[in-house]
């Protein structure tokens, strides 16, 4: 990277911060929620450019790489200011609930594509697949800022969100040791295919879950008392978000969602009130890489692909709609929820985001028998309809309906 590269992307970054600043305080004035505003920043950065420049590999790269830290310390700080009781309690509930939403949301997308869409059998299924997944990082925002986070309904979309994107990983792993054997013709024995993908999966889940019990109960206080000995503010705090980034970044090599790694890791934290008094000086580190996370959404809008793939996208977007709306609004009915409880919750779990990329993407590099670029473009266009989707209908609603907030055990 040359020195001028370098330096416009500096002046870049230095323009996003400060421009993201004005939207937030003129969103919040008009109650919108900012990501909205963030995400079009992105898509209008890109428009403007004529010379290319903000969607070379370059700026890509750097705008991924920050985008990354974003939803890091989106769910970092989630989890530092989560209960951890109150999870648990929520847990059999939101278990329930993971079962219809998985099951409605996947055949929904699978039903459309196969039979309405008249595609093959591998595309249809990484189209179901990828509709199950939620990204977790666009609704809680909008709780958080509605200070609704940890309320009942709050801690039942926590775990739901976890939950499921943890189930889209699992069947994504399916689908990978399937989709190479369908495309050869081949006859397949799912009973040791399904040994040979679940055995290393649960590995993974045994060696993270036993590292976050053994920092959780072992490490994380002497840690944190250890650094606020040695140094005044604000390197304790510095110290606790770059050990978020750490456990974050270790979920990422074991194949998990970074955003899994750094709610576990926020969620290490906030068991400690000493950690946890850090989280007002974490504020500052949190406004500064959070609109990037939303602002790379926008800058992957591509003009080309909204001529290209808008017919298929509008039926996947309905699609999408439906499966979350009826797979957790219209379970949580049947099981006597409150209607606002029920509608809060479904349109939270509308967003497709990263899970949903990262399945598409692994389908483009299988080749177009996997994944064509049309359909590739067609999701990337639902992804971004339901980030924006989500937030405007929730935030309103959220101040409609204000979640009582539980007390920390």
């Amino acid at each position: 990277m040359n020195e001028t590269v370098l330096l416009y992307l500096v002046l870049l970054v230095g323009t996003t911060v400060v421009v993201s600043i004005l939207i937030k305080a003129g969103l919040e004035r008009i109650g919108v929620a900012p990501l909205v505003g963030y995400v079009l920043l992105g898509f209008v950065l890109q428009l403007l450019d004529s010379r290319g420049f903000l969607t070379s590999n370059t700026v890509l790269e750097v705008y991924g790489f920050l985008a990354e830290l974003g939803i890091i310390s989106l769910l970092f700080r989630v989890g530092l200011e989560s209960n951890l009781s109150g999870l648990l309690r929520q847990l059999p509930h939101a278990c329930f609930l993971l079962t219809g939403d998985v099951l409605l949301s996947g055949s929904f997308g699978f039903v459309t594509a196969y039979f309405l869409l008249k595609l093959s059998l591998i595309p249809s299924l990484f189209i179901s697949i990828a509709l199950v997944a939620t990204s977790v990082g666009i609704s809680l925002s909008v709780w958080q800022e509605s200070q609704a986070l940890n309320s009942k309904n709050g801690e039942l979309l926590l775990d739901i969100a976890e939950m499921d994107d943890i189930a889209a990983i699992i069947l994504m792993s399916l689908l990978f040791a399937i989709a190479p054997f369908w495309n050869g013709g081949q006859e397949i024995s799912f009973i040791p295919l399904l040994g040979e993908v679940l055995g290393p999966f649960l590995l993974k889940v045994l060696i993270f879950g036993t590292f976050c019990l053994i920092f959780f109960r072992y490490i994380e206080h002497p840690l944190t008392h250890f650094f606020s000995k040695i140094e005044p503010a604000p390197d304790p705090m510095l110290m606790v978000a770059g050990t978020g980034f750490m456990i974050a970044a270790l979920a990422g090599l074991l194949g998990f969602s970074v955003a899994v790694g750094a709610f576990f890791a926020g969620l290490a934290f906030s068991r400690d009130p000493e950690a946890v008094k850090l989280d007002a000086s974490f504020g500052a580190l949190y406004e500064f890489f959070v609109p990037f996370f939303f602002v790379n959404i926008g800058l992957q809008i591509k003009l080309q692909a909204l001529e290209t793939a808008l017919g298929l996208s509008v039926l996947l977007l309905i699609v999408a709609l439906l499966g979350k709306l009826i797979g957790i609004g219209g379970l949580m009915l049947i099981t006597r929820s409150e209607a606002a409880s029920a509608t809060l919750l479904g349109i939270s779990m509308i967003p497709r985001a990263e899970i949903t990329m990262v399945i598409m993407q692994r389908g483009r590099d299988l080749g177009d028998w996997a994944v064509s670029s049309q359909i590739f473009a067609g999701m990337a266009l639902v992804a971004i309809a339901t980030c924006i989707i989500s937030p405007v209908l929730l935030y309103p609603l959220l101040k409609q309906w204000p979640q009582k907030q539980e007390v920390k055990a």
